[in-house]
Parts: structure tokens; C-alpha cells; sequence
């Protein structure tokens, strides 16, 4: 294997990684900081109505693989599973836990281009897929809420409690 091949099979691998770390991180998240389950509910009813749509789409379209291995090209089931989840902890969580999420999300998308395993568009459309299915299913956590807080004068934690 040359050291380009290498390059590619690594990349894929670690989105590979990403795409089944990044669930079950969240998945984590909501069991240890949430009382009750609605969390977790979300999120599967977020990914897993994502999977059904690609998956459908899938079986309905036929588009070969760049790499030419099958017709499963679009859209981006890795990509849309991530997407969900990065969304999902945007709606629940915030920006602030959304960021590195999404950085993530977007590295599974682009390691599927790389590993010519998907055309820009089937990642593009994996992506509005998983958005688009957390945004409905996803409501704000209603929780305790830590923020850092640091200035010139002072350092601490706020605590804010919603009930």
C-alpha cells in the first residue's frame, strides 16, 4: 500500500471513529447528566428517523459509489447520523457543546469524500437530513446549567437552575 492509499485508509478509519463516538458520547452525556430519559429519547428519535430517511432514499436511488463498490452512494448515512447528533446537542445543550460536534460532524463528511466513498452531494444531503431531524425532535435540556465565569476582578462558576 502506497503512502497516499495509507493516508486515505486512515482518514476513513478515524471517520469511521467519529461516526460511532460521537453518538454514544451524547448518548452518555444524556444518561449521567439528565434525571429522566427524554434526552435520550431525543436523540434516538433523531438519529433513527435520520437512518429511516437515508436508508429509504437509498434503496429508492440507485448511485454508484465513486469508488464504484455499490449503488449506495446518496445520500451519506455517516454523515447524517453525525449531523443529528451534533444538531441534537446544539438543540439541547448549546453552541458551546455543539462546536467540537459539529468540527466532528463535518470531518466524517469530509473523510467520506476522501475515502471515495461518497460524492460532495451525498454528503451534503446526509448532512440536511441529520439536521433537519433533530431540529424537530430535539427540545432545550431545562436543567442545571454551570457556566465558568472569569474576569479581571474575579473567578467562579454561575449555577442556574430551571424548573
Amino acid at each position: 500500500m502506497s503512502c497516499n492509499q495509507q493516508a486515505h485508509a486512515d482518514i476513513e478509519r478515524s471517520g469511521d471513529i467519529i461516526h460511532l463516538l460521537l453518538p454514544a458520547a451524547a448518548m452518555s452525556a444524556t444518561l449521567i447528566y439528565e434525571d429522566n430519559y427524554k434526552g435520550s429519547i431525543q436523540l434516538i428519535e433523531s438519529v433513527g428517523v435520520s437512518r429511516l430517511s437515508v436508508e429509504a432514499l437509498k434503496y429508492s436511488i440507485d448511485k454508484t459509489r465513486p469508488d464504484g463498490s455499490n449503488d449506495d452512494s446518496f445520500p451519506s448515512g455517516h454523515t447524517a447520523d453525525t449531523f443529528a447528533t451534533a444538531t441534537f446537542i446544539q438543540q439541547r445543550y448549546g453552541w458551546k457543546w455543539a462546536i467540537p460536534a459539529y468540527i466532528g460532524a463535518s470531518y466524517v463528511g469530509y473523510s467520506r469524500i476522501n475515502s471515495d466513498q461518497h460524492y460532495l452531494e451525498d454528503v451534503l444531503a446526509g448532512a440536511a437530513i441529520g439536521i433537519l431531524s433533530a431540529w424537530y425532535f430535539t427540545e432545550p435540556y431545562q436543567g442545571i446549567k454551570i457556566t465558568p465565569i472569569a474576569t479581571g476582578q474575579y473567578y467562579g462558576v454561575s449555577v442556574n437552575y430551571t424548573f
